[in-house]
């Protein structure tokens, strides 16, 4: 059978088609875009996420793990006034001191003919320990917050609003008070305002801040450490106010690692 020119080139095309098929084919296979390639990403791509999600659960898990180890390491603070009464406290006794009582959760100290506080003789740390409390001046236009504390075998006072209103610093260094050594400060307080006052007891150093600004930094290695004899009776741990009417409330204390 003879074929007309257009038939033979229609054919001619056909044949080469098929003969070019199973490498385009093949070639489809290999390219990522292809059909065999498409196939083959799906898959990876579920690996990819599985091992994702994977790393995922292992982080949270061991952040967990280590929050709570974190937590194990926290020592709880202990409550040292229960809002309600006097218990596990004494009215110290220095003479003209003024009324001690509770009233609305706070720890009132009443104006005295100088001083007026109260004193606790429960066994308490000695060192490595923190204490917070807040401090309120009610009446008057000094020191609302004389906190006397042991460190170690010695004692001293963290004064908070001395020397007509201002002065806050510890009591004593080397035998000098709070106005005249190195842990001297300055500043205004408000009357009818709580001041949040934390103390913290090392081996190295004693630091104070009054409401959370860092007042007291300093080291004490090698430094006698001395009440002043007015508040020896507030020894070994005590609060007192002089010539002021004062309250204090949420007195707690915890022991450092």
């Amino acid at each position: 059978m003879k074929l007309s020119r257009p038939s033979f080139c229609l054919l001619l095309s056909a044949v080469v088609c098929l003969c070019q098929s199973p490498a385009a084919w093949s070639q489809d296979a290999q390219v990522p875009g292809g059909r065999a390639g498409k196939s083959a990403d799906k898959p990876a791509a579920k690996d990819n996420k599985a091992k994702a999600d994977k790393a995922k659960a292992d982080k949270a898990k061991a952040d967990k793990a280590k929050a709570k180890d974190k937590d194990k390491d926290k020592v709880e603070w202990i409550s040292l006034f229960d809002g309600k009464t006097l218990t596990g406290w004494e009215s110290t006794k220095f003479g003209g001191e003024g009324d001690v009582s509770v009233k609305n959760g706070q720890l009132v100290l009443d104006f005295g003919v100088d001083l007026t506080g109260v004193h606790t003789k429960r066994k308490l740390p000695k060192i490595n320990y923190e204490v917070e409390l807040e401090a309120m001046r009610v009446e008057g236009s000094d020191f609302f917050c004389g906190f006397t504390f042991p460190v170690n075998d010695s004692f001293c006072s963290l004064i908070v609003g001395g020397w007509g209103g201002g002065v806050c610093g510890i009591s004593s260094l080397d035998g000098l008070d709070a106005s005249e050594n190195e842990t001297t400060t300055y500043r205004g307080f408000k009357k009818g305002t709580w001041y949040p006052v934390r103390v913290r007891v090392t081996e190295d150093k004693i630091q104070a801040w009054v409401e959370k600004k860092l007042i007291v930094d300093v080291k004490i290695k090698g430094k006698k450490l001395t009440v002043r004899s007015e508040v020896d009776l507030s020894r070994p741990f005590g609060f007192s106010s002089w010539q002021t009417s004062a309250a204090l409330r949420k007195i707690r204390i915890r022991k450092l690692k």
